[in-house]
């Protein structure tokens, strides 16, 4: 079994409040979630609201399945949100 896990910085530039941030984080972690059945969440950077830290893991029998997955996961998130992705650490177990 491995596990692999990322984590994503974002900026959201327009964002004046928490509240425009959450509607952000909420679009996004249902798309990821409803599309690709993973673990999502805010990591970080709760009271910041610029900023965005997503943490995603996956779990799969194959490492190269589960690091395609990631792979693709990481990228639909790069072309569907409103944020401008800063950076993305990515660990594998």
């Amino acid at each position: 079994m491995y596990i692999l896990s990322a984590e994503l910085n974002f900026l959201i530039p327009y964002a004046e409040s928490l509240k425009d941030k959450r509607q952000v984080r909420r679009s996004i972690t249902d798309k990821v979630r409803h599309k690709f059945n993973v673990s999502i969440a805010e990591v970080n950077n709760a009271d910041i609201h610029k900023r965005l830290t997503l943490g995603i893991a996956v779990v799969s029998g194959d490492f190269t399945h589960g690091k395609k997955c990631l792979d693709e996961i990481i990228s639909y998130m790069e072309e569907n949100t409103e944020a401008q992705l800063l950076e993305c650490y990515i660990d594998e177990l």
